[in-house]
């Protein structure tokens, strides 16, 4: 029986209107030509965001009507705000020259898949394999309410994203040997990396729309080379580098569009008709294309810079790779906490000095930062950064990590004053945590315990910075409307009035949970010749006040001029 489920056609994407509202399933061809119309992809799991724009939009708007050769002309295209006529056209044109690719089921090249992949016994496995969240194996969620042996159903609309993110974000370890792969031994095939996109933390940019998001993830750069083509142009058999085979290879992208839509696995999904319609009960997912690193043409991840010190560049297979690592996101730590990774754009890299340590951010980032004048300061740009953290051994999914953030555009001039400030507060927040981590081990010296070691349990910094965090938030939303330096200033001073409380309250909670006893202090010996120290609460707490005073040095200025002349009334609590 087959099977018909076209992705040009169906409704699968669900997007909401751009002026708000409900979302709704559009099929591609609507959400491409009329993406000025349509606000954010509304998606079951934050990672397959990511995976449906760069496995799939962007690819087909550079594939039909390449990159904007320069600023100037990206610029053209985004404040035409939606598809010229002729952009239209040979959208309309690419998408029906095309047509058969992008066919679920097709019987002779299924998108994205192998068609006929199979294995020696003829084994599939439960369409769960492809759903990260879902028991199957030896990845069973904690209080998950279904098992292995359940029956997983996959709408066709479902099945196309958790295709699109298998190919990103799949876990490592061993996959399915599939009959025509040269390296599967016994049924199976080892030492498979995680997907492309589980390397690195995506950074991706969005708009007022999508047609706008689409172009802020676009470089700008010269034509693809000839080689460089989307895997569904890939697909025929003959091809050296045919995507629509069991054979897979270990090699670096072509170019940009080869990168996007890297076929990472070789899979099958295997549909059914039940009583609710066409579902995917079953799937094969096989051992796909590898690379040996990152290429530096990728635009969607910041970077770790090295520097050389003289050295050899080092090398993957044969191959120099460049002193650039892509930056990964950590669990539990929000995105401004990064920020002087997200505003390390390549101007200012040059200025540090080449070869000086420290990081780069993603090139589509930096792109934006030159087009100040044309978007204007007060354009809302919003940052997503996406990861995830795989444990043993890669094999499973621990975590998920996801975070947006406002970005005022003038944040990304390296000698503008907002990025200062941004830079600024965000250095503040850390240490004001740092202030009362210190604060924690000399109480917990003065009771005669060890302080929280760094890398275990929760410290009460933790407790700072998730406190400080909406207001760092609101900082961002708010400056980026500030085109002057006395309030740029006056912002910096309400956050440090306010951070000054939020700190406190923290600080207050460790005071006030210490006994009696610690007040009397304690001794400890600081090694043979060298004289004792005493802890006591009333000397934590003064460092960390004078501290707190350093750290918000405005807000401790403002306090003190408006005290001024002013006797304290004996008794009276003046540290919060």
């Amino acid at each position: 029986m087959g099977f018909g489920f076209s992705l040009l056609d169906e409704r699968w994407l669900r997007v909401p209107p751009a002026v708000g509202g409900l979302a709704r399933e559009r099929s591609l061809s609507t959400v491409l030509l009329d993406a000025h119309e349509f606000g954010d992809l509304a998606v079951e799991s934050v990672t397959q965001r990511s995976a449906v724009l760069r496995q799939l939009l962007l690819p087909v708007v550079v594939d039909a009507l390449g990159r904007p050769a320069d600023e100037r002309e990206w610029t053209q295209w985004f404040a035409a705000g939606r598809w010229t006529p002729e952009q239209r056209a040979r959208l309309t044109a690419y998408l029906d020259a095309y047509r058969e690719a992008f066919g679920l089921f097709d019987p002779v090249r299924p998108f994205a898949q192998v068609a006929g992949l199979r294995t020696v016994k003829g084994e599939t496995k439960n369409a769960a394999l492809i759903v990260p969240h879902a028991a199957t194996g030896n990845n069973v969620p904690l209080f998950a309410s279904r098992t292995e042996g359940d029956v997983f159903a996959l709408t066709p609309a479902q099945a196309v994203l958790w295709l699109l993110h298998t190919h990103c974000w799949d876990t490592a370890a061993i996959k399915t040997g599939a009959v025509g792969d040269p390296q599967a031994k016994a049924g199976k095939t080892t030492g498979n990396p995680t997907g492309p996109l589980g390397q690195m933390g995506v950074t991706l940019l969005a708009g007022r729309t999508l047609f706008e998001t689409l172009l802020l993830n676009i470089p700008v750069g010269a034509a693809p080379v000839s080689a460089d083509l989307p895997q569904w142009r890939r697909i025929d058999a003959e091809h050296p580098l045919s995507a629509g085979t069991p054979r897979w290879q270990e090699r670096l992208p072509q170019g940009l569009l080869d990168l996007w839509t890297w076929q990472s696995r070789r899979v099958l999904l295997v549909p059914e008709a039940t009583e609710e319609g066409v579902r995917v009960t079953r799937v094969l997912v096989a051992a796909g294309d590898r690379m040996p690193y990152t290429p530096e043409i990728e635009p969607h991840t910041m970077w770790r810079t090295e520097p050389t010190g003289g050295r050899k560049p080092a090398k993957v297979k044969g191959r120099i790779v460049p002193p650039r690592r892509p930056l990964r996101l950590q669990p539990g730590k929000a995105v401004w906490r990064g920020l002087d990774a997200l505003l390390a754009t390549e101007r200012a890299t040059r200025e540090a000095g080449e070869g000086t340590s420290g990081f780069v951010t993603s090139k589509v980032l930096d792109q934006a930062g030159g087009l100040v004048a044309e978007l204007g300061e007060g354009y809302p740009l919003r940052v997503e950064l996406t990861g995830v953290a795989y444990g043993n051994q890669s094999a499973v999914v621990d975590d998920v990590m996801h975070d947006a953030l406002p970005l005022p555009l003038a944040a990304l001039e390296v000698d503008s004053f907002v990025r200062s400030a941004l830079l600024e507060v965000c250095e503040q927040a850390e240490q004001l945590a740092a202030a009362v981590n210190h604060l924690s081990a000399d109480l917990r010296r003065a009771l005669g315990t060890e302080p929280i070691p760094w890398d275990r349990g929760q410290r009460p910094g933790e407790l700072v910075l998730h406190a400080l965090d909406p207001l760092v938030r609101r900082l961002l939303a708010g400056i980026r409307h500030v085109d002057d330096l006395e309030r740029i200033d006056a912002g910096q001073l309400a956050w440090e009035q306010l951070a000054w409380s939020r700190a406190w309250a923290v600080a207050d909670r460790l005071l006030q949970a210490v006994p009696v006893s610690a007040f009397a202090g304690r001794s400890t010996s600081q090694g043979e010749g060298k004289p004792e120290r005493t802890h006591r609460v009333s000397l934590a707490e003064s460092f960390f006040l004078k501290r707190r005073a350093e750290i918000l040095h405005r807000a401790a200025a403002a306090r003190r001029e408006s005290t001024a002349g002013v006797a304290e009334p004996a008794g009276l609590p003046t540290a919060s």
